[in-house]
């Protein structure tokens, strides 16, 4: 990932963006519960499923702020809860490995999805506990009935003030409108992450990647070290 991509990302999940967390979730989703939130239906723009999503956190974060102060790692439940069902997982991993989902085994492709989630949660869940209704606007959307694709327009403010521009890219599925790409002042997360690990891949293989999210490596840090060994041979 581009160094401006690293900064914009790692300022936005950290200053407490609800969809940080949806786009560092975008590569890996454990089973969610079906009946935790209910499912989108065919006519529901794509802009409410954002809004919902974020007014459901919110409900939950405003009742309890302290106790997931306490404990950070609840936060994985809300993600869990009211999120992953609206994120086409597998979609988002299979764009973000490319070339190398072809090829990987039905394992590694579960290990890559199940440790991508894990590692950014690990990483960023605790940005999300200081998450406010002021923070994020969403901005309605009508989508034509025929239409398999959409984007949501949103903005999120970060501590300085500053607004960022986040928009969310969702494909029709059977199971309603999911997100699967993140793009912030427009650089996308997709694109992005494929650089960055299809680097690795290629230099040590994708067991390499997925072992070292495994331990809880952020992505960014992953790539930085990868072009370091590759400017050294």
């Amino acid at each position: 990932m581009k160094v401006v991509t690293i900064l914009v990302t790692g300022a936005w999940l950290a200053s407490a963006s609800l969809y940080g967390q949806l786009a560092a979730a975008q590569a890996a989703q454990p089973a969610a519960s079906a009946a935790a939130q209910p499912q989108a239906t065919g006519d529901q723009q794509p802009s409410d499923i954002v809004q919902a999503a974020a007014q459901g956190i919110l409900k939950e974060l405003e009742a309890n702020r302290d106790a997931y102060r306490k404990d950070p790692s609840k936060i994985a439940t809300l993600v869990d809860k009211y999120l992953l069902p609206h994120f086409d997982t597998e979609y988002a991993a299979r764009l973000v490995l490319g070339q190398y989902w072809r090829t990987a085994t039905p394992e590694q492709k579960k290990r890559f999805v199940d440790a991508f989630y894990h590692s950014l949660l690990q990483n960023y869940g605790s940005a999300l506990v200081d998450f406010t209704a002021d923070k994020l606007k969403v901005y309605p959307s009508k989508v034509d009935p025929n239409a398999d694709h959409a984007t949501v327009r949103t903005d999120i403010k970060r501590d300085s003030g500053d607004r960022i521009a986040v928009n969310y890219v969702l494909r029709k599925t059977p199971e309603g409108w999911k997100a699967y790409d993140v793009n912030i002042d427009g650089i996308s997360y997709v694109k992005s992450y494929r650089e960055d690990f299809g680097s690795q891949i290629a230099q040590q293989g994708i067991d390499s990647v997925i072992a070292r999210l495994e331990r809880g490596e952020k992505p960014s840090e992953i790539s930085k070290t990868t072009k370091a060994a590759g400017s050294k041979s």
